[in-house]
This record gives C-alpha cells, structure tokens and sequence, in this order.
C-alpha cells in the first residue's frame, strides 16, 4: 500500500492561495516566482468562477508538465468538490503536488473524499467552514471518523475557514479588528478544545486587508495563543509578515529546550516561570518545531546579547 507523504504542519509556514488558472503557476511551483514561498494552494473552488472550472482544470493539467520536483516547496490544489478532484486525480503528473484541501467539508461529503484517496500518496487538508461547525455533536461525530487509521494518517491538519463561518453569520470582520473580537474567537476556541487533544492540528483563517500590517501581527499572535498552527496568504506581501511573528521568542525556546531535557526536574522555574515537564511538554515540543523552522525571534536575541555585554 502507498504510505501519504509525511511533513510537519510547520513546514507549510504561510501557504500563498491563487486560483488554479493563473498564467504562472507553473513559475511559482518551481519557486522562479515569488521564491520566499514554503507553499502554495491552488484554487478551483471560490477563486474560480463556475464557468471557468472546466478550463481550470485543464490548465492545471498542462502545468503540472512543467513542475519540477522540490524539496522543501509544498504544493496543494484545492478542489471545488468531490467530482473535481476525481477529475484532478487523473491528471497525468499529478503526483507532482503533495496533497490537497477539500472545501466545505463536512460528514456528507466523507467518504466522497476519503473512498477516492485511498492507496494515493496524498496528505489533504479538510477545511471546516459550514453550519456544522457550530454544532458541538457535528464536529464530535466527524472526528471520530477522522480518526480512523487509514484516514488520521493522511491529515496534514484541518483548515479554519473564516470568511465562509462569517458569510454564515451575515457578518464580515471591521476593519483593524482581529477575528477574535467577532463571533469566530468563540468558535476557534472551540474547534481547538474538540480536534487538538486528539492530534489534529489547526490553521488559521486568512487575513483578507493588505494595508493593516499592525492587526495581522496581532491575530498572528492570538492565532499562536490557540494553538493554530500556519497561516494562509492571500497576497505575496503577507508571507513575510506572517513568518516572522513565528520565529520563536528567546526566553519561550529556553524554556522549550529545558523541557526537552531527560535529566529535567519534574518542577523547575525559569525565567520567572514556573515549567513543570508533565504538563507543559507538548507545548515546549511545538516550540522547537516552530524554531527548527523559523529561528529565534532576532530582535530579542540582539536584545538580550546587549544585556549581557552591559
């Protein structure tokens, strides 16, 4: 049997998200364009009008020709739905891509995914964006089926999706407000507390201003807060920003790489914290995960370099 390909969620960082029927997606999967990029999601479903999925499709087929392999660029196509992604599973070289994000995901729509992935070697990311998000038993119900060996092992993690959780609420997030001062900070909240304690990781939903960089920084930050883990772009402007608020604090990987430690005491303070290694290990191991990936947050590491040379 084909095992899914294997990655850590962090290794995603701020995947960029384009309709599939850009004229240079084929530039931007070999990293000539917009070469900063760990991932990339192309779009047949919201960011493709009805009537042009069919030559979407088409398009994609005939550029994923020209993708070369990589490394350490991720590539995933969004598929507007189950018929659509039978139809992208036979593409030639579509074993190109790493894996794929299934819109609207919802107990429905299971096994119309699920039943067609099997023996394939693709992770996906399900995005939970409808009214069954806010029902408690919905989300229950469909993590049990999430949990299933043969399914478990091939989610990458599970996507927030704001904006259409929002349209639902007939409301849009104000300007220089985060998502966490609507009715989605409630509702993020809540998806953690049923998906996280059972292994699944969540992404944040997308920050639609481009010229409010200060909220951006702040959601990123209450994102970390929950737990989420990455961040999608909807512009190439955003990918930095989004990627330096997770490079890690100094004093946070100190306190990490302590809890690592075999030889740590079961209770031990630093940095004016107490660290107990039975109760906050899971959070040190996604703290240095997050540094093997982004570093240590620079600035600070300058400013405590200053400090010890006072």
């Amino acid at each position: 049997m084909i095992q899914p390909k294997s990655f850590a969620p962090w290794a995603l960082g701020a995947p960029l998200y384009m309709p599939g029927n850009r004229r240079d997606i084929m530039e931007i999967a070999n990293g000539e364009k917009y070469s900063m990029l760990r991932a990339m999601i192309f779009c047949t479903e919201d960011a493709v009008s009805r009537t042009d999925v069919d030559s979407c499709v088409r398009h994609i087929g005939l550029c994923l020709q020209g993708f070369r392999d990589s490394a350490h660029r991720y590539r995933f196509i969004r598929a507007r739905n189950p018929e659509i992604l039978a139809r992208l599973l036979d593409l030639p070289d579509i074993e190109k891509v790493d894996g794929f994000v299934l819109p609207k995901f919802k107990q429905a729509v299971f096994h119309a995914y699920f039943d067609q992935l099997q023996g394939t070697p693709f992770m996906v990311m399900p995005t939970l964006e409808t009214r069954d998000v806010f029902d408690v038993n919905a989300m229950t119900e469909l993590r049990q089926g999430l949990l299933q060996d043969a399914v478990a092992q091939r989610i990458l993690m599970l996507r927030i999706g704001g904006n259409d959780l929002m349209n639902l609420l007939g409301l849009r997030r104000p300007r220089s407000s985060t998502l966490y001062e609507t009715p989605m900070g409630n509702v993020i909240a809540q998806l953690v507390t049923i998906f996280k304690p059972y292994g699944f990781s969540l992404s944040a939903p997308v920050f639609e201003y481009l010229d409010d960089t200060a909220t951006l920084q702040k959601e990123i930050r209450l994102d970390l807060a929950h737990g989420l883990v990455g961040k999608t772009a909807i512009h190439p402007t955003q990918v930095p920003t989004i990627e330096a608020e997770y490079a890690v604090d100094v004093e946070d990987y100190e306190m990490a790489h302590a809890l690592s430690d075999p030889s740590a005491p079961a209770v031990f303070r630093m940095h004016n914290a107490m660290c107990e290694v039975a109760t906050h290990q899971q959070w040190g191991e996604s703290v240095l995960d997050r540094q093997r990936c982004y570093g240590i947050n620079d600035a600070l590491l300058l400013k405590e370099y200053a400090e010890l040379s006072i």
